[in-house]
C-alpha cells in the first residue's frame, strides 16, 4: 500500500518511525482475533495508521449490548455480521487498508490458514480455549502475538513472541490453563470505555513491533486498574514446562 504524506504526516514526523517506519507499516499483514470490545478500536487504529492488510476474524453479529464498548458499529448494524461491518468501516477510514473479512470461528482447525501469511496476531477473544489455540498458531508461524484481555474494571495487555529471544515467553507460561473461576463479561459486566484503553495499547504494541520503535511489552504485561486509574507493568518469565513451548529449540 502506497504512504500518503498527509494522512500520515504525524508518524512521518516522529523520529522513532519516520518514513522509513511508515513504510514498515503500509506492508505489515495483521491478523485480529474478534472484532469486539478490543478489536473494534485496535483495528479503527491500526487502520489509520496505515497498515497495509488486515484480516478481521468473528463468527458473530452484532447485538444491541454490544454497542456499549465496540465502538466501529452503529445502532443500525445490529443483525449484522462483525467482520463484514468492521471490514466495510476501516475501509471508509482509509480506502488504501486493504481489510479482508474472515466468517469463521478461530480454533486449532481453522488457525493455521487464518494466520497464512500474516507477520501478526492480535488477540481480542473472550475465552481461554481460543487463547490457547491461538497462542499455539502464534507459536508454530513464528509471529508475534499480541495478547489483550479485559474484566469489569481491569485490562491487560502483553506481547508473547517466543522466536524473538530464547528467554521469551508465550501466553500459556503465564497462564498454563483456564482459571477455574473464569467467566465471560455477560455474567460479570464490563466498563465500556475500559476496552478502549487495552485495545488502543494493542494497537500501539503492533506499531512498535512493526516499526522497531521503543521497547515493546514482549515478555511483559500492561495491567490497569480502571476503578484506581493505576496502571503497572510486570516482566513474565518463560516455562519450561509450559504445555505449548516448554519443549521448543530454541
Amino acid at each position: 500500500m502506497p504512504v500518503d504524506p498527509v494522512r500520515h504526516a504525524r508518524h512521518i514526523l516522529l523520529r522513532e518511525i519516520g518514513g522509513p517506519g511508515q513504510q514498515r507499516l503500509a506492508r505489515a499483514r495483521i491478523a485480529i482475533i474478534g472484532a469486539g470490545g478490543l478489536g473494534a478500536p485496535a483495528a479503527l487504529y491500526l487502520a489509520a495508521a496505515g497498515a497495509g492488510a488486515l484480516r478481521i476474524i468473528d463468527p458473530d453479529t452484532v447485538s444491541l449490548d454490544n454497542l456499549q464498548r465496540q465502538i466501529l458499529y452503529r445502532t443500525q448494524d445490529v443483525g449484522r455480521l462483525k467482520a463484514e461491518r468492521a471490514a466495510e468501516a476501516l475501509g471508509a477510514l482509509d480506502p488504501a487498508v486493504a481489510v479482508e473479512a474472515r466468517v469463521m470461528r478461530a480454533d486449532a482447525d481453522t488457525l493455521p490458514t487464518l494466520l497464512d501469511g500474516m507477520d501478526m496476531v492480535l488477540d481480542g477473544c473472550d475465552d481461554f480455549e481460543t487463547r490457547f489455540a491461538v497462542n499455539r498458531a502464534a507459536l508454530a508461524a513464528r509471529i508475534p502475538l499480541v495478547s489483550g484481555a479485559v474484566g469489569r474494571w481491569d485490562g491487560q495487555a502483553g506481547v508473547f513472541a517466543p522466536h524473538l529471544a530464547d528467554d521469551a515467553p508465550c501466553y500459556q507460561c503465564w497462564t498454563p490453563a483456564a482459571p477455574p473461576d473464569a467467566e465471560p463479561c455477560s455474567v460479570t459486566g464490563i466498563v465500556g470505555a475500559l476496552t478502549g484503553i487495552i485495545g488502543s495499547v494493542m494497537a500501539l504494541e503492533a506499531i512498535k513491533l512493526i516499526t522497531g520503535a521503543g521497547e515493546p511489552l514482549t515478555g511483559r504485561l500492561f495491567i490497569h486498574d480502571g476503578l484506581s486509574g493505576r496502571a503497572r507493568t510486570v516482566s513474565l518469565r518463560r516455562d519450561p514446562d509450559c504445555p505449548a513451548c516448554g519443549a521448543r529449540t530454541p
